[in-house]
């Protein structure tokens, strides 16, 4: 009685477990080729994006101070900030106007914004960190069961071409999520970098945009007063 239910179980988890191979082998070559493809865009970030970052924001800090709205955005488009971050900053000096809490709330939201992009570039990686090695672990099972059969039945080729399989996905699967976490890694401690930058930047711009405002307000109390 046991054994005639245990049978149709057995017989369904094999064909749900046999029916996986082809996905997950699938998923495990789209994910090794979206390695590679993420490790050469990483190289080209560090080749062009990162140079471009190497910019003395303490130096542009106080050039803040020494200039005017109009030159500041002028040096903000001169410098080698990274476009994204030109762009913050050009939305604080059209946004100059506002009262100092909505200047900070538009900072708050514009470096959310940029965190934001950061997060959706790293969490590919991330994805194929925590997925690869375990589609791996799927893709090295699933032929063993038959290759366990095979040799039982003295199969050497079917159990030859099953091992094949298993650690050929097992290296597979190890090689994207390594490849992953590394490119994850840098490119977090990149992005850290770049938002600590664009946050100290804009906390010097809204310094200066304030006491501008404040000189405005004097001057217009002394007119008002004369």
């Amino acid at each position: 009685m046991t054994e005639a239910v245990l049978t149709p179980l057995k017989d369904t988890m094999h064909a749900v477990s046999s029916a996986l191979l082809m996905p997950a082998l699938a998923a495990l070559l789209f994910m090794l080729a979206l390695s590679v493809f993420e490790l050469g865009a990483l190289l080209v970030e560090s080749f062009i994006g990162a140079r471009r970052m190497k910019v003395g924001v303490p130096e542009l800090i106080n050039a803040f101070h020494r200039k005017s709205i109009e030159e500041i955005r002028e040096e903000i488009e001169r410098s080698r900030l990274l476009r994204r971050h030109k762009a913050a900053l050009a939305e604080l000096i059209r946004h100059a106007g506002l009262p100092a809490a909505s200047l900070q709330a538009l900072a708050r939201r514009l470096l959310a914004g940029e965190e934001l992009h950061y997060t959706r570039i790293t969490n590919r990686t991330d994805v194929v960190t925590r997925l690869g090695p375990m589609l791996g672990l799927m893709a090295t099972l699933i032929p063993l069961g038959p290759g366990m059969i095979a040799l039982g039945q003295g199969d050497t080729k079917t159990l030859a071409d099953s091992l094949l399989t298993a650690f050929d996905a097992t290296v597979s699967g190890l090689a994207a999520g390594g490849l992953a976490f590394v490119i994850s890694r840098v490119r977090k401690r990149w992005y850290e970098d770049h938002l600590s930058s664009l946050e100290a930047l804009m906390e010097g711009l809204m310094e200066v945009l304030a006491r501008g405002r404040g000189t405005e307000e004097e001057k217009t109390l002394a007119g008002g007063g004369g």
